[in-house]
């Protein structure tokens, strides 16, 4: 081919992206992208939504600054309601919310849900839990030593602190209590795992369902055989953790199809653990330049340092992969649907 006409063609093909990348270049500069967390600070999604705030302006065109705003409620369904019917739809706000919620707008039930998952702005998530597992600790108890004691007909009961419907932590425990046949008492209204943590600490309660990485780094006496803790099983793994050889998955327990079926399909958000969105309707050339920082932030060595440092699980997918997740949620078979909203939250009142 002849290399002048191969220039030409190349400059014609790029041309056009060059005032694009400039207006975006110039919106985002001096600007503030605010980070809405649907949780209290001090929380897994507040420590990795503080990183990506740190380090996102970096890959921003125009290099805005980006600020963390708290907006707990809800098990995170406020702030999942504020981006995408009151937040600004120019680009300027971002949010981390629980991966719940997805799957609580999918299989309805829920009349304070304001969203369709499918609209959001999808910028990706920083993990998808394939390096970690949702484990259920618990204070060890002489007629508790692993989970098959709560299976049993008359044993014991253990009591399990929860934040409320729509949170992972809620729906989890309702799903494997039911599904499971486990002797377990919900204890709701908990603002965070953090307080549920110390709950279980204090004696108030035995146990809580929590991610096992973060709290093997926040609590390490909890992940230390030796202590005071003992873990019960694991959910949203295939297969056991490397780390957890002798503790049974969610999967293994199962002993019938429903079972086995409700378990996978409440799995399913764990693909996207740490998601992030913007509003729908944002200008395309910003959803691009946000979803691109994304993904630019999570591959940066040196904020793939600092999440290490402070183990949080760095395992991301971009946009459309994350998409992609929303939409297998989707595609679930309305019967099915059904049966994973009654157990989850009853079935509809008439």
């Amino acid at each position: 081919m002849n290399f002048a006409r191969l220039a030409l063609l190349t400059a014609l093909s790029i041309a056009p992206l060059v005032p694009a990348q400039a207006d975006t270049a110039d919106f985002y500069r001096g600007k503030t992208i605010n980070l809405v967390v649907g949780y209290g600070p001090g929380g897994g999604y507040d420590l990795f939504a503080r990183l990506l705030a740190r380090y996102m302006p970096n890959h921003m065109p125009g290099k805005p600054g980006v600020v963390v705003q708290n907006m707990p409620g809800a098990a995170s369904l406020r702030a999942t309601n504020y981006l995408a019917v009151t937040a600004p739809k120019d680009g300027t706000v971002i949010a981390a919310f629980d991966r719940n919620m997805p799957l609580i707008a999918v299989i309805g039930g829920n009349p304070n849900v304001q969203f369709d998952p499918l609209k959001l702005t999808w910028l990706g998530t920083m993990s998808d839990s394939t390096e970690d597992s949702f484990t259920l600790f618990m204070r060890k108890r002489a007629d508790v030593t692993g989970i098959e004691d709560l299976r049993r007909p008359g044993g014991p009961q253990i009591t399990v602190g929860v934040t409320s419907a729509g949170a992972t932590d809620h729906d989890v425990t309702v799903l494997l209590k039911d599904v499971l046949g486990l002797n377990i008492k919900l204890v709701p209204g908990y603002q965070d795992s953090n307080t549920i943590g110390l709950a279980v600490e204090s004696g108030e309660l035995d146990a809580q369902f929590v991610n096992y990485v973060s709290t093997k780094v926040g609590k390490p006496t909890w992940a230390d055989p030796k202590g005071k803790m003992q873990i019960l099983m694991q959910f949203a793994r295939k297969t056991r953790h490397p780390e957890l050889l002798d503790i049974p998955t969610a999967l293994e327990l199962s002993k019938n199809e429903n079972a086995t079926q409700m378990i996978e399909m409440a799995e399913i958000p764990y693909l996207v653990a740490r998601p992030y969105a913007a509003p729908p309707g944002i200008p395309a050339d910003r959803a691009e330049a946000l979803q691109a920082a994304f993904m630019a932030t999570a591959r940066d060595p040196d904020f793939a340092r600092e999440a290490a440092r402070i183990n949080l699980e760095l395992t991301p997918l971009d946009a459309k992969q994350t998409l992609a997740v929303v939409q297998r949620l989707v595609d679930i078979p309305q019967a099915q649907r059904d049966k994973l909203r009654n157990i989850m939250y009853g079935a509809p009142k008439n």
